[in-house]
């Protein structure tokens, strides 16, 4: 099922960035944006492109009131011909749903919504930066719409596209970072909302996002919100450990967000010859490892970032430092096979490129 897309172009045009090694993340926006309505008895509808701008929502709307939120990211690349593609875009919608389900947001139709973000992407075309290691980011979400407080499944909701060229996610670009676990805070439980993208998730992981910012670490490592010993996420990511010629990554048990960069380095390293262990991994083991040498590597996975090397770990007063604080050999190759094939110049032997236009 294909939407039909009504699409009104800006009489204003935005002045597109002339530096592209100042795009940072997420400050600068394109010139339009999609939105579509949804209520129960006519479902979705009114599919539109509109110059990008304020939305108006009733102030008793859910989203404000329940958190009733969910959304996605993904990015458009610039190949080498010039060429833009998005990288595994049907696993995003497929999470998006699963999302929304969790919540009780209605669902999109896959190849639909899928038709949506391409066109998009295709309107805004020339904001694609062209620059190394840049991408245009896009930003899908729904959102409860329902004018009216109390707490229900959501009756009204708009779903919404919109796109940001950007460079670096983290200012340490492909350096080491410092991470802190966290023992105090959780961000999610089995059973809560852990493995859909939803803003409550983050918003539960500022305040100790911010004292590990005010202690000089870029990122918190979460550990379950049960018996506080298992490891679960590092930030906005999923998270890998290399131990003993091994690759170790927390079991998706339903408080792991299930990434789409992680599924893919795990088909990659598999593909590789690696063994990759999917399982419950305690911090208690994480550390022991660090302890005897047998920790060689470590890295977060995300859209985002695609992968960021760990090179400090602090817990419990303790700091530890994981492959002398440089970036691993594995680690290295996982970004430059990842990004090689998001921005064409590899091959996709996966068949996880989708090409939006030449």
């Amino acid at each position: 099922m294909k939407y039909e897309i009504k699409i009104t172009k800006t009489e204003r045009p935005n002045e597109r960035p002339q530096d592209e090694s100042k795009l940072g993340f997420g400050k600068i926006f394109t010139d339009h944006m999609f939105l579509m309505d949804y209520s129960e008895d006519k479902g979705w509808h009114d599919a539109r492109i509109v110059p990008f701008g304020p939305m108006p929502t009733h102030p008793a709307s859910t989203v404000f009131h329940y958190g009733a939120e969910v959304f996605e990211g993904l990015k458009a690349y610039r190949n080498k011909e010039g060429g833009i593609q998005l990288f595994r875009p049907e696993e995003n919608v497929k999470r998006l749903n699963n999302s929304a389900a969790r919540l009780c947001l209605p669902t999109l139709d896959e190849e639909g919504t899928l038709d949506i973000i391409k066109t998009l992407v295709e309107l805004e075309k020339d904001w694609v930066p062209k620059s190394e290691g840049t991408s245009l980011y896009i930003r899908p979400f729904i959102y409860g719409n329902d004018p009216h407080l109390g707490v229900h499944a959501v009756k009204n909701a708009v779903f919404a596209v919109i796109c940001s060229p950007v460079g670096a996610y983290y200012a340490e670009g492909l350096n080491p970072v410092k991470i802190a676990i966290e023992s105090k805070d959780v961000r999610a439980v089995r059973g809560g909302t852990g493995e859909a993208k939803c803003g409550g998730n983050y918003a539960a992981s500022l305040r100790a996002g911010q004292k590990a910012e005010e202690n000089g670490y870029t990122q918190v490592l979460w550990l379950d919100g049960v018996e506080r010993k298992y490891i679960e996420e590092v930030g906005a990511m999923n998270v890998m450990f290399k131990i003993n010629g091994k690759v170790i990554t927390p079991a998706l048990t339903g408080s792991v967000l299930p990434g789409i960069t992680r599924k893919s380095c795990v088909e990659l390293l598999k593909s590789w010859g690696y063994e990759v262990e999917e399982r419950l991994f305690s911090v208690t083991e994480l550390f022991e490892a660090a302890k005897n040498g047998t920790l060689e590597e470590a890295w977060g996975t995300g859209t985002a970032a695609v992968v960021s090397p760990i090179g400090h770990l602090f817990y419990e007063g303790k700091e530890y430092t994981v492959c002398n604080n440089q970036i691993g050999e594995l680690t290295q190759k996982l970004y430059d096979n990842l990004t090689g094939i998001q921005w064409g110049k590899a091959e996709d032997k996966f068949g996880w490129i989708n090409k939006v236009c030449d």
